[in-house]
């Protein structure tokens, strides 16, 4: 290759890192300075509300034990005849009331048990459910429980199984007013912020939704339900 060829190689080349130097410099630049101007700030909005649950699910659940295996099955039957009585009496439609299985336990075939010398071989568990959208209804009921008590019905009260639950199903109903409200706290607090910073707020850049959650209002009324929502939206800001 000639001096002359080689001179201009070595020039084009020269030139072409030169203007690559260039136009990243320039890019670089570009966008650093796009990055100043995007302002943003970020917030969260909630909406809070609470609302009575629409369905209540309420097992009833009851022992027996004796020594005689087809007279425990007869008590069973009595029980849960006198409960049923109960119910519908008190105004608890009859669609509403189902029965489980009775759970049986025999004592003595229970091989590592230590209740080989129990007073009563078998011990049994009932649980009559009601299920009703009827809350008020079905709370005054509870309170009157004492009447079957006095017929000699024994309850177990402390069994997690036998806990009442108030369900919340109209969430559906509820989101569109609550992310609503959620995002009108949000933009208050943002709005609050542009001013204190003497900028103006600008479109929405980004907006999540939280998940809701549903929880008990308190310990006492378990029939009042709290629902939650937070939502996080990014804004511009522009002075």
């Amino acid at each position: 290759m000639s001096t002359l060829n080689r001179t201009s190689s070595l020039i084009l080349g020269v030139c072409i890192i030169i203007g690559l130097s260039s136009l990243g410099y320039l890019l670089g630049h570009a966008a650093i300075q796009y990055k100043e101007l995007e302002r943003t700030v970020t917030v969260k909005g909630l909406s809070e509300r609470e609302y009575k649950a629409d369905i209540v699910i309420w097992p009833i659940q009851f022992n027996i034990a004796g020594n005689d295996l087809e007279k425990v099955y007869d008590e069973i039957d009595n029980n849960t005849a006198k409960i049923k009585a109960f119910l519908e009496k008190s105004g608890i439609g009859a669609n509403e009331i189902s029965f489980s299985s009775p759970s049986i336990i025999d004592k003595s075939a229970q091989q590592y048990s230590n209740d080989s010398q129990a007073k009563f071989r078998y011990t049994a568990t009932q649980t009559v459910t009601v299920y009703s959208k009827n809350i008020d209804l079905v709370r005054r009921v509870m309170e009157n429980m004492s009447d079957l008590g006095k017929q000699g019905i024994v309850f177990t009260g402390n069994n997690y199984q036998a806990q009442t639950e108030y369900l919340f199903t109209r969430l559906n109903e509820v989101k569109p007013k609550m992310i609503e409200e959620a995002t009108q706290n949000a933009r208050e607090v943002a709005e609050k912020f542009a001013s204190d910073s003497k900028s103006t707020l600008g479109k929405i850049k980004t907006a999540s939704q939280g998940q809701f959650s549903i929880s008990e209002r308190d310990k006492n009324n378990p029939q009042i339900k709290k629902v939650r929502v937070v939502s996080t939206v990014t804004y511009y800001l522009s002075d």
